[in-house]
């Protein structure tokens, strides 16, 4: 029976983001990849090569699904708003995509596949301008706002732990604060608006 190599690339990356976003880069071990995958870890080495290469390869991977997944689209306030709040959903739903952006933050000094993100980057920028007309550094700043709201409640759940009520006492913790951030960006966004007008 033939080799099936794109089945096990795509097994050690899911296993490879798993290991990563709870350990990064530098706490990640290439044989635990391995055995939750199934795979010999040689493999890892033949596909992807040595461990910041495939940390890379695991990072662009889920990027690659992210960037396809949310989308900034419409008109007005609401538009930029409505994005907060499906990245919300979709970064609550892949928390290790969130994560794996941290650990890349923190241990490499080059982003993963910059140029592509660059692109996508430039493409939300533009989508927030012609949304609500604001200028272009003022659209960057809005959805950088967005990005670390958003992201930032992934990763830091301590700073949740010391600021809710005790987990058994916040069954909808995740839907108050969507609405919260949803509602700080619309404001945000307002304000950036207002801002434009009066200059």
């Amino acid at each position: 029976m033939a080799w099936d190599t794109e089945r096990t690339k795509r097994l050690l990356l899911d296993a490879g983001a798993e290991e990563f976003s709870a350990f990064g880069l530098a706490g990640g071990r290439v044989d635990r990849i391995a055995a939750k995958a199934g795979v010999n870890k040689e493999r890892i080495y033949q596909y992807f090569g040595k461990k910041e290469a495939f940390f890379s390869a695991v990072v662009e991977s889920e990027l690659t699904a992210s960037l396809a997944a949310v989308e900034l689209s419409g008109d007005g306030v609401s538009a930029v708003a409505d994005y907060a709040g499906r990245r919300f959903d979709y970064q609550r739903t892949h928390p290790a995509f969130t994560r794996l952006l941290f650990w890349e933050g923190l241990e490499l000094e080059t982003p993963v596949a910059e140029e592509t993100r660059r692109k996508h980057a430039q493409t939300l920028v533009a989508g927030a301008r012609k949304a609500t007309g604001l200028s272009e550094a003022d659209a960057q700043e809005l959805l950088i706002t967005v990005i670390t709201l958003v992201d930032g409640w992934v990763t830091l759940q301590t700073a949740d732990r010391l600021f809710s009520p005790p987990p058994s006492r916040r069954d909808d913790r995740d839907s108050r604060r969507r609405e919260f951030i949803v509602m700080t960006v619309d404001a945000a966004t307002r304000a950036a608006i207002a801002r434009t007008d009066q200059t």
